[in-house]
């Protein structure tokens, strides 16, 4: 049986994935942004993760979201590399020869360094850590 504070978690974790998931909709099909190969990836290892966990939340049983914990983990490792791509001179031609659109190239920059890229690290790091904590605190 989860806790309370559990099964909170668990809705931010979901809300985070449904937020990120229309979020990525709304800047290819409302702003007409291409996506780039490792958009694509990210959204591979994003879009499950709604269901996933939405799974999870109406079971109230964590372990239907267990391989959200390793989609998120590597969610967060591409979309860091790709964030690398867009920042990091060494990246940087790394990315020119991705696909349609260059990995590279930056549709929205706020700020000077939030991108795409940052947004999807920080859904798959939120759902990765909240994962974490509910696998420790569910024990």
């Amino acid at each position: 049986m989860m806790s309370e504070r559990v099964q909170k978690a668990l809705f931010f974790t979901w809300l985070t994935s449904v937020l990120a998931t229309f979020g990525s909709l709304f800047f290819s099909e409302v702003m007409d942004f291409i996506p780039c190969e490792k958009c694509w990836y990210q959204r591979i290892l994003m879009y499950p993760l709604v269901i996933l966990y939405g799974i999870a939340l109406a079971r109230k049983d964590l372990r239907y979201g267990a391989a959200g914990l390793f989609m998120s983990g590597l969610g967060v490792l591409v979309a860091a590399y790709h964030y690398g791509m867009q920042k990091l001179p060494f990246l940087k031609e790394a990315g020119d020869g991705c696909s349609v659109v260059s990995c590279g190239s930056t549709y929205i920059n706020w700020g000077g360094f939030i991108t795409i890229p940052l947004l999807s690290f920080t859904a798959f790091t939120i759902i990765f850590v909240c994962h974490l904590w509910m696998v420790r605190t569910n024990k």
